[in-house]
């Protein structure tokens, strides 16, 4: 049998039971981890100078020559542990390389931090003789567990999502299985070596098998703040919406004065850009703009203390301004298609051309909530129509961004008439300009028409921009 792998890793945490695995893995003829090669405070193990010939100032100096070893290592499919806080560069090497099998280990995130709290207290990391066995009780902070789970969580479904789009499949191993002979010899054979196992290594003895509640001092307070930890994420807000690009051409970078600003569509672009030109005292038309990558990575070089920032608009009044702008109004900027096709299949009652004088408040208003059930729909993939970056949240905007260069400046548009200028004081600016008002949308603007019902509806869809950017009741002031 040839295996499918050059090498492997497993991926795996403290106290999940990795240092019996290993044990298993070396047990099997033709198999060889060789610890936590990647940690970042040693090579292999504590005591160890050198793994494969590769010392630890040649792998921080360059981890793929460790990499390398491994994989060529003679005889022997090799592999090593690694831990969410050993060296990240290993990541993307490993990960992106088909030829490692990847082996993923996982414990109850209680056990393991309650496990790690008593080996801290003991000093017993390994336990190879019973009676050599120390007890201790470990006191639970909930702070400090919830900081476990989460780095914990985030780096599962950071190797998760990782495989999902290389097309890779790892092998799962739960703590439990340590201990099922069966599944050890099902990752022999997942891994493409003939031997197999007649018995599980016995060398190796759990030290803390006793109930969880038993092992800490303060049970009462554990179950008490573990009842409060949303086990199923029932608060969590689903999000439908596809990764955009970081949108560079959109960039606008100032003629004179070194800020960049990264526009949030469906936000007030111009009124923000027609704010740089007038604060270097030239014409829009010399505002850096439709740049490429390249070129702004040479402008933020070139600009010693720029500052990047962007500015958020209220949900309902972005999605008003983006009904009007882009499906109500006929003319440049129009989304003709999208508009014929809501007019057509979504029974959005607006008129075949732009409004006339027969279209009132009552029209506009029924409009304007049939556009937002269009958007709940459009955002949640339940359409054929493009997410526009017009009507897109405004957080997965804000992520977008953060591919490319993130705003160190995100600025609400009830706020910029002080905040702009503020900003360009930093700069030497003794009396810069006030900033534009956004002009009302027409023909009807949303005061016109506002009330808790559209609020509500807003909030629902836009919930994430509600949460994250702390937005309340719409108070007309971008109107």
């Amino acid at each position: 049998m040839s295996s499918p792998f050059d090498y492997f890793v497993v991926f795996a945490e403290m106290r999940t039971g990795s240092n019996f695995l290993e044990a298993n893995l070396n047990a099997l003829d033709g198999v060889a981890c060789v610890g936590e090669a990647f940690n970042p405070h040693f090579i292999g193990y504590p005591n160890k100078t050198e793994i494969l010939e590769i010392s630890q100032q040649m792998r921080d100096a360059d981890p793929q020559c460790l990499i390398d070893a491994v994989r060529d290592a003679r005889g022997v499919l090799a592999g090593f542990r690694f831990f969410h806080d050993h060296d990240p560069r290993v990541l993307g090497l490993v990960l992106s390389d088909p030829r490692c099998a990847k082996i993923i280990l996982t414990r109850n995130p209680l056990d393991s931090y309650v496990s790690w709290k008593i080996a801290k207290e003991t000093g017993q990391w390994k336990l190879t003789n019973i009676k050599r066995r120390k007890e201790a009780q470990a006191r639970f902070d909930a702070e400090e567990f919830a900081r476990h789970v989460e780095a914990l969580q985030d780096f599962q479904v950071f190797l998760l999502n990782s495989l999902q789009r290389s097309g890779q499949t790892p092998f799962y191993v739960a703590y439990e299985d340590l201990q099922d002979l069966a599944v050890m010899n099902g990752l022999a054979q997942w891994l493409g070596v003939p031997a197999r196992l007649d018995q599980l290594d016995d060398n190796l003895k759990r030290q803390n098998p006793s109930p969880v509640t038993s092992k800490v001092v303060n049970a009462g307070e554990m179950v008490e703040a573990l009842s409060g930890l949303d086990r199923f994420n029932l608060t969590r807000t689903p999000n439908f919406e596809p990764r955009r690009g970081p949108a560079v051409p959109t960039y606008v970078t100032g003629a004179v004065t070194p800020l960049i600003y990264l526009p949030v569509r469906g936000g007030p672009e111009d009124e923000v850009r027609r704010w740089m030109a007038d604060l270097d005292g030239v014409v829009d038309a010399a505002l850096g703009t439709g740049l490429n990558q390249k070129q702004v990575r040479g402008w933020l070089k070139g600009n010693e203390g720029h500052r990047s920032f962007t500015v958020l608009r209220h949900p309902l009044a972005r999605a008003h301004s983006a009904f009007c702008h882009r499906i109500l109004n006929k003319g440049p900027g129009c989304f003709t298609k999208i508009r014929n096709t809501l007019r057509r299949q979504f029974n959005l009652l607006i008129p075949e051309d732009s409004p006339g004088p027969d279209y009132g408040r009552a029209d506009h208003r029924a409009a304007f909530e049939a556009f937002l059930e269009f958007v709940r729909m459009n955002l949640a993939g339940q359409t054929a129509i493009r997410i526009d970056g017009s009507w897109c949240s405004q957080a997965q905007a804000l992520n977008s961004f953060s591919d490319f260069v993130s705003p160190d400046l995100i600025l609400r548009e009830d706020e910029i008439a002080s905040d702009l200028p503020a900003l360009a004081r930093r700069f030497g600016h003794a009396e810069p300009p006030e900033p534009p008002r956004a002009a009302p949308d027409t023909p009807i603007p949303l005061g016109d028409i506002y009330d808790d019902a559209l609020e509500a509806l807003a909030a629902d869809i836009y919930q994430r921009d509600y949460i994250l950017f702390g937005f309340g009741k719409w108070a007309g002031s971008q109107a």
